[in-house]
């Protein structure tokens, strides 16, 4: 460096500022006059290894031919702002022996403002520092001076300091000073002389200094005063205030290179430094709880202390600089270290960066001066561990504030879910015990209440029959899906069953009832061929049977639906997971509701008790009951594919094409979306494309040539619309992809019914003897869509109200075409379309529900 130019370094926000002070823009060839500050930004660069420039910015001087001098630069709050900017304290000395002061401030753009400047009669030599606000703070003689921007006025400190070994704020305390304060000892103590050895130690005492009351707050509980005159450095660690007395843990640097550790006035830990002479101290966080004190010596030397055992963990020579900040952005901190070069005067050519762990970043291929404890090789992923960390810390923190508000909500569901069982059995609610009472504690002891509450489900809920198979439970992502294979003589539907989840209450104090959502799934063990060529097909030759008189034929063309024991039905319940991770171990009680019609308007609750699922934390971290997506293996377990059919995302599709047959269909599914068939189950294709389509399940269920219903069950809707995306590209020219938001098999049988009304009626209008059936008919169709969306009967009931309209159709049909009707050419035509129309309708919805 030349002699015209000083140069400060400073580290702020993982950025490198380099402070120059010359006369004159380092562009100019020629000095100037008129001195310039200049500010570099650098930044660390991991690619190359070498440190960058990001921006720069510069301050020019007023001051012609002055000599102008940094003094120390840093960075504090802001009073104004609270924010902690980065500053520099320049000297100016001027004729006269007056010497001006300016304390700059350096904003994020780069520019600096002046915060404070004044005027000294004197020098300040040693001791000068500046605290939030910003507040200078130096030694002149035996007198310590401060002056802030908020006062703008020079105020000496009353507090009698011979030194200060720590300065900074402290809450609830605002800026206090710790140092030596002298003592003066009684008439009574200085009845006998003391010796020097004795005299040093007890006439000097340290104490804490409020500068904003002016007085001493504390001189108890920080060091003992035989450590007062050997400690140089202190860096205090925590305070607290206990009985209106200030209790400080701190270490401190000894004249004795010594590193100790204080704990409300008591030594705790003793390092011997490796080095002579220490003279500051910084407290290191690398993450995953190291912590780490990085002593640097006057020699040009610097060492590295765990403060977890108080061992010297490295240690390095010739080291200018030492500076402590997250370089390289991994959310924890490292240390730089500057070492001298004699052939090159930037300091940032020879460095080292490193956290004492898994970071090693050096200018150099290779660093004898560490101890070998460390390794020298970098693995960039251990970068990602930090961070995870602390995110694991954050969510344990969340779970554990979530306790209070989850158990008060649990109790009052389940007080309520009591009541309400009750009144369903007809029993009196009896008030709560003093241990129903009880909160259920986080992570508590495991449940004994097993037994008890089996006997207490076993008095409410009686089961006559066997109407369960197998229960089984999976865990997808952040959620539990619990499922009920029923028996083939059980047919139910979403609106005759409810499968609900009882959690265990600790103590055997009852039962809570969890938040569920419920799917019925019916898959066939069958392949099913097209409808359209089936023999039992319902199309043209259906059609036939309608327009032959005297026809005996309709049974035989009926499609006959799968049996029971072809058909697997599955009722699941899907639950959160992360409310019941709160608990070490839970235990759910698993309970099917069943809804039986007794008469026309009356309905009556069966309960039965399924089983029970245990789940532990000890489970899941074993992988256990932990369904993974996606799998790099086909499914193996049917309970597996059932799990993603009840926690996927459900969309149901027409797909029609008027002018070309849907037979690409197939050749999409098996070819571009590389989907296998479910041997157990051929109606469903399980897709193995790599990337976000994996695992995502389909349905094709082709009605005519021209039209059919696709089914696709994706984990999220964004994988649904990559589906369609790469589905619309193969579809025929003119395609109509409608979505069905209403697929159910109520909503067929009514849409069937009604469509077989309304033939009805269109056919009555053909005859004048059976025109007494067109009002009847016509207000039944209308009743019968009011009511269908209100009125919720079984299955099994619904399929026999169609077989009386279907015969009635059959009758009415017979009677038209032996009547002798005489009507004109015109209207006979608009009465055949019509008619033909309907029937189509008709028709179609019965292949739709024959599908099912």
């Amino acid at each position: 460096m030349s002699s015209n130019e000083q140069e400060r370094l400073l580290c702020y926000n993982g950025e490198v500022l380099v402070f120059q002070l010359s006369n004159g823009n380092f562009a100019d060839k020629e000095p100037t006059k008129t001195p310039v500050l200049h500010v570099r930004r650098m930044v660390f660069d991991r690619g190359t290894n070498v440190f960058v420039q990001k921006s720069t910015g510069l301050f020019t001087m007023k001051e012609e031919n002055s000599h102008l001098k940094i003094m120390c630069c840093d960075y504090v709050s802001d009073f104004r702002t609270g924010i902690n900017l980065p500053h520099i304290v320049i000297q100016n000395s001027k004729k006269n022996n007056v010497f001006e002061y300016f304390l700059l401030i350096l904003h994020s753009t780069n520019k600096f403002e002046m915060c404070l400047s004044f005027n000294l009669g004197y020098e300040i030599k040693d001791s000068l520092r500046v605290l939030n606000g910003p507040l200078i703070l130096w030694r002149h003689v035996k007198t310590f001076l401060f002056i802030s921007s908020q006062t703008s006025k020079v105020i000496s400190v009353l507090g009698n300091l011979s030194s200060i070994q720590w300065a900074g704020e402290i809450e609830n305390l605002g800026m206090v000073l710790l140092g030596l304060k002298e003592c003066y000892l009684s008439e009574e103590e200085c009845t006998q002389e003391p010796s020097k050895s004795d005299y040093a130690i007890w006439n000097t005492k340290f104490c804490v200094y409020s500068l904003e009351s002016q007085e001493v707050i504390s001189d108890t509980y920080i060091i003992p005063p035989a450590y007062s005159s050997v400690v140089t450095c202190i860096h205090i660690c925590a305070t607290e205030i206990i009985n209106n007395q200030l209790r400080i843990s701190l270490i401190a640097l000894t004249r004795k290179n010594q590193l100790i550790s204080f704990q409300n006035g008591t030594p705790k830990s003793v390092c011997q430094l490796p080095f002579g002479d220490p003279c500051a101290v910084q407290l290191m966080d690398s993450g995953g709880g190291n912590l780490f004190f990085i002593v640097s010596f006057r020699s040009n030397n610097a060492c590295a202390v765990w403060k977890e055992n108080f061992q010297v963990a490295a240690k390095w020579e010739k080291v200018s600089l030492v500076l402590i900040d997250d370089f390289i952005g991994s959310g924890t901190e490292q240390v730089l270290l500057l070492f001298k070069d004699d052939l090159n005067s930037d300091y940032l050519t020879s460095f080292k960066i490193t956290d004492l762990r898994n970071i090693n970043y050096s200018s150099e291929p290779s660093d004898c001066n560490e101890d070998d404890i460390f390794e020298d090789e970098q693995d960039n992923r251990y970068l990602v561990v930090p961070p995870l960390e602390a995110g694991l810390k954050v969510g344990f923190s969340s779970l554990r504030e979530l306790r209070q508000h989850l158990l008060l909500k649990e109790k009052i569901i389940s007080k309520s879910y009591k009541a309400l069982i009750n009144l369903v059995q007809g029993k009196d609610d009896n008030t709560s015990s003093a241990k129903e009472e009880c909160l259920v504690p986080l992570c508590g002891e495991e449940e004994n209440s097993v037994h008890i509450l089996d006997e207490k489900l076993s008095e409410s809920f009686q089961d006559s029959e066997q109407l369960v198979e197998k229960i089984w439970y999976r865990v997808i992502d952040d959620s539990l899906v619990v499922g009920v294979k029923t028996t083939s003589s059980l047919q139910l539907s979403l609106n005759d069953a409810t499968l609900s989840l009882l959690m265990d209450q600790a103590h055997g104090s009852g039962f809570r009832l969890l938040k569920c959502q419920n799917r019925v799934i019916k898959l066939s063990t069958r392949p099913f061929p097209a409808p359209y060529l089936m023999p039992c097909e319902i199309g043209l030759e259906a059609k036939r049977v309608k327009l032959t008189p005297d026809s005996k034929k309709e049974e035989s063309f009926v499609c006959e639906h799968p049996s029971k024991k072809e058909c697997v039905q599955i009722i699941t319940a899907i639950t959160s997971l992360s409310p019941l991770l709160a608990f070490s171990k839970f235990c759910c009680t698993v309970l099917l509701q069943i809804m039986e019609t007794e008469s026309a308007n009356c309905l009556k609750n069966h309960y039965v008790v399924c089983g029970r699922v245990v789940l532990s934390l000890e489970d899941l971290s074993a992988g256990k009951y932990l369904l993974t997506f996606p799998k790099k293996k086909p499914i193996e377990h049917m309970e597996d594919l059932f799990a993603l059919l009840a926690a996927f995302h459900k969309s149901c599709f027409q797909i029609t094409s008027p002018g070309y047959a849907l037979n690409s269909m197939k050749v999409w599914l098996l070819e571009h979306m590389k989907c296998e068939v479910i041997k157990e189950f051929p109606e469903v294709y399980f897709c193995k494309r790599p990337g976000s389509f994996y695992g995502t399940l389909f349905t094709w269920k082709q009605t005519t040539p021209f039209e059919g219903i696709l089914i696709v069950c994706s984990r999220n809707q964004t994988v649904m619309f990559q589906c369609l995306h790469n589905l619309i590209r193969i579809l025929p020219i003119n395609y109509s992809l409608k979505n069905l938001k209403s697929g159910s098999e109520n909503f067929l049988i009514d849409n069937m019914a009604f469509t077989l009304e309304k033939e009805l009626v269109t056919l009555s209008s053909l005859s004048s003897a059976i025109a007494k059936y067109e009002s009847y008919f016509v207000q039944s169709c209308e009743v019968s869509k009011g009511k269908s969306s209100v009125i919720a009967a079984t299955l099994s009931d619904r399929r026999e109200e169609i077989h009386p309209y279907r015969k009635k159709l059959q009758r009415e049909k017979k009677k038209m075409l032996q009547t002798n009707l005489k009507v004109s050419g015109s209207l006979y035509r608009e009465i055949t379309f019509k008619v033909v129309d309907v029937q189509l309708k008709s028709d179609f919805a019965a292949q739709k529900l024959s599908n099912l």
